[in-house]
Parts: C-alpha cells; sequence; structure tokens
C-alpha cells in the first residue's frame, strides 16, 4: 500500500512537472504561425555596421552618414585622408597599427578599382610588419567583410573608399519600379 502511495505520489509530481512545463511553453509562444527574424544591422550590441554605400559616402546602422572615404572599428568611425587608392601608403595604413586592442583583420576597400597583385602586395608587407593580417577588396566586398567579422566579434577594422561608379542589378530597378507606381496611387485614407 505504501508503495502504491508512493508511486501515486510520483505519478503527480511527474504530471504537475509537465503541465507546468507545457503551460510555459504555451504562454511564450502565441501560435499564430509568425517567425521572428532579428535583423543585425539594428542590433545594439553588434557594434557598427555599414548598412549602404553610395559614391559620395557610407550610411551605418546608427543612421550615422559618413561623407568620404573612412576608418571604421567594431565601435567608432573616422573619416579616412585619402582621396583615392593611390593615397594608400605607410603613412596612411599607421592608423591602423597604433590604436589597441590590436586589431585582427583590416579589410581595405579600395572603391571599384582594380586590385592588382603589386597593390595588394604593398599593403599586406607593411601590415605584416605589425602581424595584422589584411583583406584588399572592392568596397562592396569590403564592407560585407566587415560587417561579418565585426558580427562575430571580431577585433576588425576597415579601411574603405566609395567607389566611383556604381552597379545597378535587378533589384535595384524593381524597387525603383515599385517606387514609381507607389507614386501614382491614391490613399484611402
Amino acid at each position: 500500500m505504501n508503495a502504491l502511495r508512493g508511486l501515486s505520489k510520483f505519478a503527480q509530481q511527474s504530471l504537475r512537472r509537465n503541465v507546468c512545463t507545457t503551460l510555459a511553453c504555451r504562454s511564450t509562444y502565441e501560435s499564430d504561425g509568425k517567425t521572428s527574424v532579428t535583423i543585425l544591422n539594428k542590433e545594439a550590441d553588434a557594434g557598427l555596421m555599414i548598412n549602404s554605400y553610395s559614391q559620395f559616402g557610407f550610411r551605418l546602422n546608427n543612421d550615422m552618414v559618413v561623407i568620404g572615404p573612412m576608418a571604421i572599428f567594431s565601435r567608432t568611425v573616422l573619416s579616412w585622408n585619402v582621396e583615392s587608392h593611390e593615397d594608400i601608403n605607410d603613412e596612411s595604413l599607421s592608423l591602423f597599427c597604433a590604436i589597441e586592442p590590436k586589431i585582427d583583420v583590416l579589410v581595405v576597400g579600395i572603391g571599384d578599382h582594380t586590385i592588382t597583385p603589386s597593390f595588394s602586395k604593398k599593403i599586406i608587407d607593411f601590415m605584416k610588419r605589425y602581424r595584422i593580417n589584411v583583406e584588399v577588396l572592392g568596397t562592396e566586398q569590403a564592407c560585407s567583410t566587415f560587417n561579418f567579422l565585426n558580427a562575430e566579434n571580431r577585433v576588425v577594422a576597415a579601411a574603405l573608399i566609395p567607389p566611383i561608379t556604381m552597379r545597378v542589378n535587378e533589384d535595384d530597378l524593381m524597387q525603383k519600379q515599385i517606387a514609381i507606381s507607389r507614386t501614382f496611387e491614391v490613399s484611402d485614407k
């Protein structure tokens, strides 16, 4: 009889635990079928990220606009004093060697100019003296690489020059057509 009471008590406690767990699950999920998505660039904890760029500069995830070339770190952005990729030299890169904590990776975006092996070698050789890894890319790829590495909480910096020309893709054209068609819509409100 005592064994039966002990089993009964165990079953009641187990049932209570299962009911509580099930109720807790239902209260956290409203079951409306929607999925929540977190946009990485909107999260303040992720640090600075580049939302967009143009021929004139860059727009960051905190709605700051930077005109011209920039040096961007995980939480800081500075104007970078170069006019074009031809101005990138030991002096213009020395900023990235002097900061603390020391960066793991420097991403250099040279606009839309062609990256030559001799140009990349010059930058890589200088940064190798300070044990800093370097990626020399076009600005579009450099922005994506910086955002990715920064989201992974790497100690990363980017030296970016806005491109001279902009590539237009099908998505850009479609977005423009949608915006134009909405211009002529009449609102019922």
